[in-house]
């Protein structure tokens, strides 16, 4: 661990905004009638419940790589930045506690469908396809092992969840049926061509991007945006492609460290979630750091 441990943010203190919104790990802010502030904290959930310790510095690092990506992808799709700077909407005192890990956003409407996208076999899609030969209704050759690279990406949306509740995993037919053909089919070609282009970009820099989640609003001219965070470790399932072996389940720059340790403990996954001890909070903060060094 390196010295300069960066201070935590469990959870936000601003007086000068109304609060709009507070999920697992974002606090949104209300601006004015055409914009949020949204905040990263560091604070953790797993197995959607929010631990009680945060890790230090991962907002920092989620909104510097989402960042990276919204400037690096913004010729693929429009994203929901501003130009707008925290000095000019937020006293010095509160701008100070969220410098770095926050932005301020155009407000959109959010789409009610999380476009996922498929580039390897694992997890949900791993066990689907060794029980139906398909992932998600997408039928896939025979002979396919864990964690192996599929012949092509596939795209397959879940729709949103309301909070508390578990998001689905819908077929392309639902998402029509939810945003119209025009929407659907323009959210899907966009989600694939942002996962290539990223997968590609990563893999020269030693990682290999799995799997990723996109969320997609739109503006009063129905204008589409991308939204919310991209291709952070918090949304993609990130390997390190040195040491990637098909036929088994390789080790990701994210939480796992977490997930592993709390499958050791006599927990049942309802919260308040464990205390994590010193040792497991300080090799997270430094899998999410070593992921924005690679990257960025």
């Amino acid at each position: 661990m390196t010295n300069k441990t960066p201070h935590s943010l469990f959870e936000t203190d601003i007086k000068s905004l109304p609060l709009a919104y507070k999920g697992k790990v974002r606090d949104i802010y209300d601006v004015d009638k055409n914009h949020f502030l949204i905040v990263t904290t560091d604070r953790l959930s797993a197995f959607d419940v929010i631990l009680p310790d945060p890790i230090p510095g991962k907002g920092l690092v989620l909104t510097a790589i989402s960042n990276f990506w919204f400037n690096k992808l913004e010729n693929v799709i429009t994203n929901h930045l501003v130009n707008l700077t925290l000095e000019e909407i937020l006293p010095e005192d509160e701008h100070v506690q969220v410098n770095g890990r926050a932005v301020i956003v155009k407000k959109l409407k959010p789409l009610p469908v999380e476009a996922i996208v498929r580039g390897y076999l694992i997890g949900s899609g791993w066990k689907d396809y060794q029980a139906t030969g398909a992932v998600c209704g997408i039928s896939l050759p025979t002979g396919l092992k864990q964690a192996q690279q599929l012949p092509e990406a596939i795209y397959t949306p879940s729709s949103k969840a309301a909070v508390g509740d578990h998001d689905e995993n819908i077929d392309y037919a639902k998402t029509v049926e939810l945003i119209g053909e025009e929407k659907a089919a323009q959210i899907r070609e966009v989600s694939l061509q942002l996962y290539k282009t990223a997968a590609e970009f990563a893999l020269e820099r030693g990682i290999i991007i799995a799997d990723t989640k996109f969320e997609f609003g739109v503006d009063q001219d129905n204008k589409l945006y991308l939204i919310d965070e991209a291709l952070t470790p918090d949304s993609s399932r990130f390997w390190p492609a040195d040491t990637y072996q098909v036929g088994m389940s390789p080790p990701s720059f994210d939480k796992q460290i977490v997930r592993d340790f709390l499958e050791t403990l006599d927990w049942d996954k309802t919260a308040p979630g464990p205390k994590l001890p010193v040792e497991i909070l300080e090799k997270t903060s430094d899998k999410y750091k070593e992921v924005q060094d690679k990257l960025t």
